[in-house]
Order: C-alpha cells, then sequence, then structure tokens
C-alpha cells in the first residue's frame, strides 16, 4: 500500500517537542506492542537526542507476549529502558513508575545533593492512538488528558503534575513526515494509527489477512473457519463474509462490511493475541 498522512498539525508538534525537549528530563516514548518497530518514528530522534528514555510497549494485553518479552530484551540491550503495560490498567502506573524511578536523573540528583527537591519532567512521545493520553491519565488516576479512540485527539501541549513526584507533558500524536518503508507504514495502518478515512478499507484489510495468514495462520484460520484450501486474501475474505452472512443483494460479498469487521477484529482482540513485527 502506499500511504502518506501528515497533516499540518504534525509539523507543529514537531517544533513544538524540539523546543520543549530542552526541559525533560526523562523521555516516555509509548509504542504499540503489537508494532513496536513501526511506532519508533525517526521524526523523534533530534526530540530524544542525549536524554534518558523509557520505551513503553503499550496494549500489550493484545499482543504476542513471546514477542513483547522480546522486544523489550531488544530496547534494553540498544541503551534504553523497557516496559510492557495495558494503558489503561492501574497496575501500569506502577509498572511505569518503577521503571522511571530505576532511571538516573542528574537534574535531579543535582538539586537533591543540595537539599532541594525538584518534580522530574517527563515527556510522552509516540505516534498517533498509540496510547499516550491513556497512559498518562492511567498515571494520574483520573482522565486529566484528552484521550479517543483515533489518531489525531491531542494537539495541544499539556503538562499535569503528579503526588508522585512527577511533571508530565502530553504531545500530539506524530507520524514521519514520509515513510522510507511501506510496510511500517502499513502496519501503522493496521493499529490505527493513520486515519481509516485516508486508506482503501478493502486493500487493508486484504493487506492484513494476508500478514495474518502468514505470521498466524492456524488461530487465524481456525477463528474464521477458513479451509486450508482457500488461500488467496480475497477468497478468505469472501468466505469471511459468506460465513457472517454479509451480502449484498443476488448473495454477492459485501467486502467493505466484511473488511472493516476484519479490522475492527484485530484491532480489539478478537482474533487472537498478535505482534506483527520481530526485532531486528
Amino acid at each position: 500500500m502506499n500511504i502518506h498522512w501528515f497533516p499540518g498539525h504534525m509539523t507543529k508538534a514537531l517544533r513544538m517537542m524540539k523546543e520543549q525537549a530542552r526541559l525533560a528530563d526523562i523521555f516516555i516514548y509509548v509504542l504499540d506492542a503489537r508494532a513496536p518497530g513501526a511506532s519508533v518514528n525517526k521524526a523523534f530522534d533530534a526530540v530524544i537526542a542525549g536524554k534518558p528514555v523509557l520505551y513503553v510497549l503499550n496494549k500489550a494485553d493484545l499482543a504476542d507476549a513471546k514477542k513483547t518479552e522480546q522486544w523489550l530484551k531488544f530496547f534494553k540491550q540498544n541503551g534504553g529502558h523497557a516496559a510492557a503495560v495495558k494503558g489503561s490498567d492501574l497496575a501500569s502506573a506502577k509498572i511505569i513508575l518503577s521503571a522511571l524511578n530505576g532511571i538516573e536523573n542528574k537534574r535531579a540528583e543535582k538539586f537533591e545533593s543540595k537539599g532541594a527537591t525538584v518534580p522530574r519532567r517527563v515527556m510522552v512521545i509516540g505516534v498517533p492512538n498509540g496510547g499516550k493520553s491513556t497512559v498518562i491519565n492511567t498515571l494520574c488516576g483520573a482522565k486529566t488528558a484528552i484521550t479517543g479512540n483515533k489518531p489525531g485527539v491531542t494537539r495541544g501541549k499539556q503538562w499535569v503534575r503528579l503526588s508522585s513526584g512527577l511533571e508530565l507533558m502530553d504531545t500530539p500524536g506524530t507520524l514521519p513526515p514520509s515513510f522510507d518503508d511501506a510496510r511500517k507504514a502499513t502496519l501503522l495502518a493496521f493499529v490505527g494509527s493513520v486515519k481509516d478515512d485516508i486508506l482503501d478499507v478493502n486493500e487493508l484489510a486484504l493487506e492484513l489477512i494476508k500478514e495474518l495468514d502468514a505470521q498466524y495462520g492456524k488461530m487465524f484460520r481456525e477463528k474464521y473457519g477458513v479451509p486450508a484450501e482457500i488461500s488467496a486474501p480475497h477468497e478468505i475474505l469472501d468466505r469471511i463474509c459468506k460465513k457472517r452472512g454479509y451480502l449484498r443483494g443476488g448473495g454477492e460479498p459485501d467486502t467493505e462490511r466484511g473488511a472493516r469487521a476484519v479490522i475492527d477484529d484485530f484491532r480489539k482482540g478478537r482474533i487472537g493475541l498478535f505482534t506483527l513485527e520481530n526485532p531486528e
């Protein structure tokens, strides 16, 4: 698929993040656990340069647990700190706070050596719809940031003070200005980081079916009752439509309805717990 979505507010968001980055002690880098590598935005490299980073694999409850462990190990081996959470689960707050406490904070330590206490400033970054605001709300224990189930909800900078001694800044979800890897763009579309409105839903569903059949074929086919002799993605989609009764006049498969159902099933974990890429 050829995907490009970089609205004007993302340019402003990157500029704002670069300006505010000097105030941050630590970055929480929220990634979608189903596509952690694709969730890494190279445009953030200049934002986080020289600062400690906690990679938070969010939506881990929808991902393949074994692969999540591999990704955690990968980020830690490459100089970062990492944790896996379900953003809206209160237990996630303890996991994240514990990880943050294990990260050196030179500015805070400098003040503490003089008998003063300052809040640790943490900027939260990530691609759209990865769950940044949900992570912040969980850490706060209340809905203090704006959340939504579609990309592009958070637009302005918001600082939130926590009783735990943290100051958090939520930032708008931001994609790369351009994709040099078409597969990464497609993976982000699968998990909902790209607006569905700009996508061909049928094409996206066929790509998703192809991906799931290749990586998790047994589980995927059992869920939808697809026999081995049906192999082409469009034939699998037709089978799903017929099995669910998604038909047009004359008994033809309503592939658009079926496509939306498959995408929604994947995003909500109804088919199974999948991670679509391995650490490299």
